[in-house]
C-alpha cells in the first residue's frame, strides 16, 4: 500500500493525466513527418521520450519551485511542500527521466540522440524563467513546441522547417493558455519575487493577451495545413480548434476565475486530441 501511495503521489507531482496536452501534438509531428502512421518502433520511442521529457520538466520544475509552492496557499499542498515527497526522491526521479529520454532518443537515429540534451535543456529552462522575465509563459510555450520538430526529427532524422510552424503554432497556444492558468496566482504573485503577465499587467489585459496568442495560433495552423499541402479534413481541424479555443476563453472572465481550470485541461487537453486526429485523418484518407 505504501508503495502505491508513493506512486499515485508522485504520478500526481508530474501531472501525468497532462500529457494529453503535448503528447498528442509531439505525435502529430511524427504523423506529418510519416504522411501516415509511424512504424510501431519508431511510435512507440517518441512516446517513449516524450512522457519521459515532460515528466523530468514537471519534476523538476516543482524540485525548483518548492520555496515559491509553500508560500502559495494554492500551491503549498503538493507533493514537496507538504513533506510527501523528499527532494532527494525528485532530483533522482529528474535523473532517471532524464536518461530515459536520451536513452529513447538513441533508439530513434543520431541526429536524434545529439539534440536530446538540447531538448533537455529548453524544457528544464521553464523552471528558471519565471525568476527573470515576465515572458516566461513563451518560455514554456517553447519547451512544448520541441515535440512537434522532435517527433518530425526521430521519424526523418533531419529538420523541415516547415514543421517549425507547428512549432510556433505550439508555443503560441502553450503560452496563451499558461498565462490564464496563472491568473489564479496574481495576488501571490504580486507578493513574490516572480515574474508574470498577469503580474506585470494584470488580469484584464492578460486575458487580452492569451486571447492575441490564441489567434496566432490558429493563423499559424492554418499556414502550416496549407505548407503541408492538406486537405479539407485538416482545414476543418483548424476550425475546430478555433472554436474550441473560442469556447476556452467564454469560461474565463477578468472578475471571474473559477472555471480556469475546465478552460486549462478539458479544453486544450481537447484541442490537442482533436488536431491530430485531424491530421492523422486527413493523411489516411489522401493515400
Amino acid at each position: 500500500m505504501a508503495l502505491l501511495r508513493s506512486v499515485g503521489t508522485t504520478l500526481e507531482m508530474i501531472k501525468w493525466e497532462h500529457s494529453v496536452l503535448t503528447l498528442p501534438f509531439g505525435l502529430t509531428g511524427a504523423v506529418l513527418a510519416a504522411r501516415g502512421i509511424p512504424s510501431l518502433h519508431t511510435s512507440i520511442w517518441i512516446i517513449v521520450a516524450l512522457v519521459a521529457a515532460r515528466s523530468a520538466a514537471m519534476a523538476f520544475n516543482r524540485l525548483v519551485d518548492a520555496t515559491i509552492d509553500a508560500a502559495n496557499p494554492r500551491t503549498r499542498v503538493r507533493a514537496l511542500p507538504s513533506g510527501k515527497l523528499s527532494k532527494a526522491f525528485v532530483t533522482w526521479f529528474v535523473v532517471v527521466a532524464s536518461a530515459i529520454l536520451i536513452f529513447a532518443a538513441y533508439q530513434l537515429n543520431p541526429l536524434a540522440f545529439y539534440l536530446s540534451p538540447v531538448a533537455l535543456a529548453i524544457i528544464l529552462l521553464y523552471s528558471f524563467s519565471k525568476r527573470f522575465t515576465r515572458w516566461a509563459h513563451i518560455v514554456l510555450g517553447l519547451a512544448m513546441g520541441t515535440a512537434p520538430a522532435a517527433a518530425w526529427i526521430a521519424v526523418r532524422g533531419s529538420l523541415d522547417p516547415r514543421i517549425l510552424i507547428l512549432t510556433a503554432a505550439v508555443i503560441f497556444w502553450g503560452a496563451g493558455f499558461d498565462i490564464l492558468y496563472s491568473c489564479q496566482d496574481f495576488e501571490h504573485d504580486c507578493s513574490a519575487e516572480v515574474y508574470s503577465v498577469p503580474k506585470a499587467f494584470g488580469i484584464r489585459t492578460s486575458l487580452s493577451i492569451a486571447r492575441f496568442f490564441h489567434v496566432m495560433t490558429v493563423l499559424l495552423l492554418t499556414w502550416m495545413v496549407v505548407a503541408f499541402g492538406l486537405g479539407k479534413i485538416a482545414a476543418a481541424g483548424v476550425v475546430f480548434v478555433a472554436l474550441l479555443l473560442i469556447y476556452e476563453h467564454s469560461l474565463v472572465k477578468h472578475d471571474d476565475l473559477s472555471r480556469v481550470n475546465a478552460a486549462f485541461f478539458t479544453m486544450n487537453g481537447l484541442v490537442s486530441m482533436a488536431f491530430l486526429f485531424f491530421i492523422a485523418g486527413d493523411l489516411m484518407l489522401a493515400r
